[in-house]
């Protein structure tokens, strides 16, 4: 029997911070409410497209694993922010390693990155496949109407990759749910896409919206009952599972997330308060800061879980092998950013502001 092990593991955040103090400058807003509402400080904006963020993450995986680009032979990459639509980012980051194989993005959107691990883990113990790298990127800034506080605070940019290898070791990915909800597709959605007139101007005012308090309600029933399922299609207890990495969306749906599971909070891992929701990004960054911490220790049983628009859902189980250091230290970085985050976002933040009046 084959099975599918998480070898490497690299991240790219992009350096311009845009702190809640500086949300403040231009909105009525503050620290402590954004804190207290979200346990989110602070985000990250880019000065790059999302396949940049996607490639460096990618080289930063590959390091890791000790394996070179040309190796791979299958690329997933989830985002709901690409740079093009045609062609696909994944050719992109191809391109930028150097790989030869099948290549293709995906949009479940927060729930993204959650859907290609659970593809990869199947297309390689179908023996597919022998080295997958799952990605997710999201440039998110793209879509911010700067002048609506309820999406606007939440956002940010990022991306993080990991390489799935081929073993003959148990372990590795060892099962997956996913699960989406339609009925609820429109209570989180941005109207871009070829619904819009593109021959109107005014359909470029595209953004993202949310009914905060039906995402709140069915992220917590979609997440905890995929959690559920995936522990009982594994036959794991759930009091057998060392570590949690959910979804960074808001503090809140995690804290009660986990306390509906009767899972305890210091099992849950939490760095929402840095980055923001940078959706299919959020799981393979916090996977590399919990190794970086020393927090995902060797042989831990780990769950996952996300939701995001569609609704999606998604949750899997992963016994982490052996190994928590990189094989190589990661090197991969984006090119200097000569601006601070508030003059990259300035011209978007004008445009909203001066409509809304």
């Amino acid at each position: 029997m084959q099975y599918a092990h998480i070898t490497g593991w690299g991240k790219c955040v992009p350096p311009a911070t845009l702190t809640n103090d500086d949300l403040a400058t231009f909105m009525e807003t503050s620290d402590e409410w954004i804190k207290t509402r979200t346990g989110i400080s602070e985000r990250r904006i880019s000065h790059v497209n999302t396949s940049e963020l996607a490639t460096v993450a990618a080289q930063n995986a590959l390091s890791a694993a000790g394996i070179d680009g040309s190796e791979i032979d299958l690329i997933i990459v989830a985002t709901a922010s690409p740079d093009t639509l045609i062609p696909n980012i994944a050719s992109t980051v191809q391109a930028n390693i150097g790989a030869s194989c099948g290549a293709f993005d995906i949009n479940a959107a927060c729930s993204g990155f959650l859907y290609g691990l659970g593809l990869g883990s199947s297309m390689i113990k179908s023996g597919q496949n022998k080295k997958v790298l799952v990605i997710g990127a999201e440039r998110l800034s793209f879509y911010l109407d700067w002048s609506r506080r309820e999406t606007a605070v939440l956002f940010g940019d990022g991306a993080g990759a990991v390489v799935l290898e081929v073993s003959d070791q148990p372990g590795g990915v060892l099962g997956y749910e996913l699960n989406n909800d339609p009925a609820a597709r429109d209570i989180l959605a941005s109207g871009f896409g070829t619904k819009m007139d593109r021959f109107d101007s005014s359909s470029l005012d595209f953004f993202i919206h949310l009914n905060g308090q039906e995402v709140f309600k069915r992220a917590i029933h979609g997440m905890g009952g995929l959690s559920t399922k995936v522990l009982e299609k594994c036959n794991i207890n759930k009091e057998d599972v060392d570590f949690v990495i959910p979804h960074q969306a808001n503090e809140r749906i995690i804290d009660t997330l986990i306390s509906r599971m009767k899972i305890p909070k210091e099992k849950a891992f939490v760095n929402i308060a840095k980055y923001g929701n940078t959706s299919a990004a959020t799981i393979p960054i916090a996977i590399c800061d919990a190794l970086e911490q020393g927090k995902l220790k060797a042989g831990q049983t780990v769950l996952s879980c996300a939701f995001g628009a569609g609704l999606t859902s998604a949750a899997a189980l992963v016994k982490w092998g052996e190994r928590t250091t990189p094989i190589n230290p990661p090197t991969a970085e984006l090119p200097p950013c000569e601006v601070t985050a508030l003059e990259l976002i300035k011209p978007a933040v004008d445009f909203f502001m001066n409509k809304s009046k």
